[in-house]
């Protein structure tokens, strides 16, 4: 009887030694997959500084002429507004008629600058 209950308490011993280790790599992937989706939310757009306001700015991207086809084609650029908050970063100084890269994040139907790089 001891030898029977001492190969029952190996075994279950044994089974909770192998559902640990299978569930740690599980958490880890999980964390791995909210990262790349985290990292997939934000875009960039490069354009010029149309505005400045103490907590936002807007940007016209877009303009210039494209190739389709061997057509020429103009394009009328398109104004996008960023929110500035504690959290973003800025490389340079934001002024009108600036060059900017924009990495962005959208929450709640608002653009929210995560960095911007700004060249003269």
């Amino acid at each position: 009887m001891k030898k029977e209950m001492r190969i029952v308490s190996s075994a279950l011993a044994s089974l909770a030694l192998a559902a640990a280790t299978f569930a740690a790599p599980v958490a880890s992937a999980a964390k791995q997959s909210s990262a790349q989706s985290q990292q997939a939310q934000t875009q960039s757009v490069s354009g010029t500084i149309a505005s400045v306001e103490k907590s936002s700015f807007t940007l016209n991207v877009g303009s210039g002429s494209t190739n389709p086809g061997n057509q020429m084609q103009q394009t009328s650029p398109k104004t996008m507004t960023f929110m500035i908050d504690k959290n973003t970063t800025v490389d340079g100084n934001l002024k009108v008629g600036a060059n900017a890269d924009v990495t962005y994040r959208e929450d709640g139907g608002n653009n929210i600058a995560v960095s911007v790089r700004v060249s003269q």
